[in-house]
């Protein structure tokens, strides 16, 4: 009987001790102390935020009048990148161009008074198009000017020749157009742009080197004047462009006193001849002092100076030196003199086997240093070579 009661109280404190663990397990529950699942996301916590709309902006500014056709036409694009971009023109062609970091610009000049539209699109990072859109019109000129190259394409020239672009009227914004000028060379060359006194002709450029080119240069010379605003409703009408070689080094070594020209071809002296130059007592009549060139050359050239009492004098193997009545030239009846007495009316005059023989070796640009004149080469036609460096950069539209 004993034995029954003990398994009896044995077995109320095994439910007892059970029932406790049951009360626990369910507090445990309750504390949140067990993990449970996340909830799920709402609809507006799944979506990422919109990827920014493509930005295009167009230059000129859509609907622009009176642009400058030589100034690039530019699209950008910010939050995005063009897929697909054209510049029209009225006739349904493109405008040439190519691409850039952030868009597209063109690289061709535009016609003058003439619409352009743009097309194309650009897309966001989402792929959502945006159009480029917009037109502009450019400007049509009051006036145009044209401008001409003294040196023709594929032309051999001295090592003197200067660079001429000479203008049909007048350029009030010289600056602007000497921009529009470029000279390329294939060996290394410091020169520099003048702009001269204007003539009736119109305004005009020249460029020189420093000192004279170096034999066998290659020159690449353009005016891309079309779209350039020369000032005062002026805008340019053509572009032009010329290449051409520097020759051989030939200079024209003119001493007065000497009664002698001197031909020195690449360093080495070619032709010493007796030469009668200008008449010394005479101011009106000296051959003038400084570094002319040769301008260009003719087998017979009339001369006149009434003044002296001569018209039309017909002098043969004639090359030009200056616009001022200055030539190397035959003259038979001035042989007694040659070598010996200056009496001439400014020219260089030799014999006729002589001056043939320089004439047929002469070239434009060629230098004929003249010294031991008292009367100074005049400030015409072509004086480049008169002027001190610093001189002619001083005659520049631009900082130098």
């Amino acid at each position: 009987m004993a034995l029954g009661r003990a398994v009896l109280g044995l077995m109320v404190a095994f439910a007892v001790a059970l029932a406790a663990i049951t009360v626990w397990g369910t507090v445990e529950r309750a504390s949140g102390s067990t993990p449970t699942a996340s909830a799920p996301a709402g609809p507006e916590a799944s979506e990422a935020p919109p990827a920014p709309q493509a930005q295009v902006t167009v230059k000129p500014a859509d609907g622009a009048t009176g642009v400058a056709p030589a100034a690039p036409a530019v699209v950008k694009v910010a939050q995005g990148r063009l897929t697909d971009v054209a510049l029209m023109g009225p006739d349904g062609k493109g405008v040439a161009g190519q691409p850039t970091a952030d868009g597209w610009t063109s690289t061709g000049t535009l016609a003058y008074g003439t619409t352009y539209t743009w097309k194309g699109v650009a897309v966001d990072a989402a792929g959502t198009p945006t159009p480029v859109t917009g037109s502009f019109t450019t400007v049509t000129p009051q006036r145009k000017i044209a401008a001409n190259i003294n040196i023709a394409d594929n032309d051999t020239v001295g090592v003197g020749a200067p660079i001429i672009v000479q203008f049909d009227g007048e350029v009030t914004d010289k600056a602007a157009a000497q921009r529009a000028l470029t000279v390329r060379t294939s060996v290394p060359t410091e020169g520099s742009w003048a702009w001269l006194p204007d003539t009736e002709q119109g305004s005009r450029a020249h460029w020189r080197p420093k000192a004279y080119w170096t034999p066998g240069t290659q020159v690449q010379i353009a005016a891309n004047l079309v779209g350039v605003d020369v000032g005062d409703g002026t805008w340019g009408s053509a572009n032009v462009s010329s290449h051409f070689t520097i020759g051989r080094s030939q200079i024209v070594k003119a001493d007065v006193n000497s009664f002698q020209m001197v031909v020195v071809r690449d360093g080495q002296t070619v032709m010493t001849v007796p030469a009668s130059y200008g008449l010394g007592s005479d101011p009106n009549r000296n051959t003038t002092n400084g570094i002319h060139v040769v301008m260009s050359k003719q087998q017979t050239v009339l001369m006149s100076n009434p003044a002296y009492g001569y018209n039309n004098v017909p002098e043969h193997w004639a090359v030009r030196i200056s616009n001022n009545g200055e030539f190397i030239h035959a003259n038979p009846l001035s042989e007694g003199a040659q070598g010996n007495e200056n009496v001439t009316h400014g020219c260089v005059n030799l014999s006729n086997q002589d001056a043939e023989n320089y004439f047929n070796t002469a070239l434009f640009g060629d230098p004929v240093e003249v010294t031991g004149s008292p009367v100074p080469m005049p400030r015409t036609d072509i004086y480049d070579w008169s002027l001190s460096w610093q001189e002619w950069q001083s005659l520049s539209a631009l900082p130098t």
